[in-house]
């Protein structure tokens, strides 16, 4: 037997505006709320192809740079067309020390967390 990633959980001060972000960035629609947390994940439901991703409300989200962070593939257009689409979004270009020679586009969100927009298209789930 082996695992599967399910879900992400990202610690955050404003869940609203990143469930936002991230339903906008994924094609993902709000699973579930509580008073704390926000779940949004594919519209075929937790348990599909693809990971949730629960927004849980903390006054301290991060320190320093996260040993873990979301890599995204255009999967409908060519990536210079998908990065017009996430700045639009709300995602801002980050500097976390390229060269400027990589093949990818390292973006923040709006709380600054980190992510990067691979060159190659992949297949929509």
């Amino acid at each position: 037997m082996a695992c599967r990633i399910s879900e992400f959980v990202l610690n955050c001060r404003d869940p609203e505006t990143l469930a936002r972000f991230w339903c906008e960035v994924l094609d993902y629609v709000e699973l579930d709320r509580d008073e704390v947390d926000i779940e949004i994940g594919p519209r075929a439901g937790f348990g599909g192809a693809g990971p949730s991703i629960v927004l849980s409300r903390s006054d301290n989200p991060r320190n320093g740079l996260l040993p873990l962070h979301i890599d995204v593939s255009p999967t409908d257009r060519d990536r210079d067309a998908e990065l017009e689409r996430l700045l639009s979004a709300g995602a801002v270009r980050a500097d976390v020390g390229q060269t400027g020679e990589e093949s990818w586009h390292v973006l923040a969100d709006p709380e600054g967390n980190e992510f990067c927009l691979l060159k190659d298209r992949i297949d929509p789930l």
